[in-house]
């Protein structure tokens, strides 16, 4: 299968690009300022702002399917128009699309957000994902868009360079105790990914992990993989910062999980120490159960592994039992998580 990658140089974009080439498949991926290391990859410059740039390369290359995983946080014109742009040319190539999206794309108001969920962001990152999301569907709605978290593995994502350098002390900041999300191993996103790519999969999906976490009790299950102290990690509250976003998204991924083989593990599995690397300072710091009690999913009127794409006129609204706090105008603390998905982070 021909398949192109955007933003194969990223993170999430970089083990696509591997696991497309392990398995045979002819492969393209585009990078913004540098290309991968891979052979046997066309690699290919893009800036998905440019409308007319989208076009051609996606026009030179003829991709059979286009996987969208393109990340830039700050930036609506990447983030939203540029995923306008690219259904527009795939759809000149009469090729399919699999997109990535967010958990910023809901407020946290609901205790869990399964696929049919209507979006309702509350940043101005989760209303470009959710605009991002509203243009693939008009111009391809045989699209697949996938739902994601904060993306972890192998330890080269943001937030795990941040753990490493929280706990030897090269870093300043603070891990946040009242922001929680549903990680996920990028291996274990790139396979559902794949998975969805070549059965020719359309309609909305969650990739998430099953175990949700605060940033802090991410970072101390990082920490104690990699034989860190994980009591050196300064701990924080984003509701003492001016950061935008929710506190709290759990994606519900029962119903992709019916459908698809490929199995998203929880982090308190992907991130179990290794015993060769066991620190003894951190026998003691544990990770709270708070986050980890089973919740009901919202009350839907379709089934719940009704996984497809409609209108959002047609979407059911999800039960909201929290209440969206909001946030106090302060100083941001430094070097505090902030929102954002591809790179690691939602």
């Amino acid at each position: 299968m021909r398949i192109l990658i955007v933003g194969g140089s990223g993170f999430l974009g970089g083990e696509l690009v591997r696991l497309c080439v392990s398995s045979g498949h002819d492969v393209g991926a585009t990078y913004l300022t540098r290309p991968g290391e891979l052979p046997g990859v066309a690699w290919l410059p893009l800036d998905v702002r440019s409308r007319a740039d989208a076009a051609a390369v996606v026009g030179v290359f003829r991709p059979e399917v286009t996987i969208n995983a393109a990340y830039r946080q700050r930036d609506w014109t990447a983030t939203a128009d540029g995923a306008a742009y690219l259904a527009l040319a795939v759809a000149a190539v009469g090729g399919r699309l699999v997109h990535v999206s967010s958990d910023a794309v809901f407020s946290g108001s609901a205790p869990r957000y399964d696929e049919t969920c209507v979006p309702d962001p509350v940043s101005p990152y989760g209303a470009a994902k959710a605009a991002a999301e509203t243009a693939v569907r008009a111009v391809l709605p045989g699209a697949a868009i996938a739902r994601t978290s904060l993306i972890i593995g192998r330890g080269g994502s943001p937030h795990e360079a941040l753990v490493r350098s929280l706990a030897t002390g090269r870093g300043d900041g603070v891990l946040f105790t009242d922001d929680v999300r549903c990680p996920v191993h990028v291996a274990d996103l790139a396979a559902a990914l794949m998975e969805l790519t070549v059965r020719g999969e359309a309609g909305i999906w969650h990739l998430a992990g099953s175990d949700p976490l605060s940033r802090h009790e991410l970072g101390v299950l990082i920490a104690r993989r990699d034989g860190l102290d994980a009591a050196r990690l300064p701990t924080g509250r984003r509701a003492d910062t001016a950061l935008p976003g929710p506190y709290d998204v759990r994606l519900d991924c029962t119903a992709t999980q019916r459908r698809l083989r490929t199995r998203l593990r929880g982090a308190q599995e992907f991130l179990a120490p290794d015993p060769r690397a066991a620190d003894p300072r951190a026998a003691d710091t544990h990770v709270s159960a708070s986050h980890h009690r089973e919740r009901p999913c919202p009350r839907t009127r379709r089934p719940r592994d009704a996984v497809g794409v409609r209108d959002a006129a047609s979407y059911p609204r999800c039960a909201s039992k929290r209440r969206v706090r909001e946030t106090p105008t302060r100083t941001v603390v430094p070097g505090a998580m902030v929102t954002g998905s591809f790179g690691g982070m939602s």
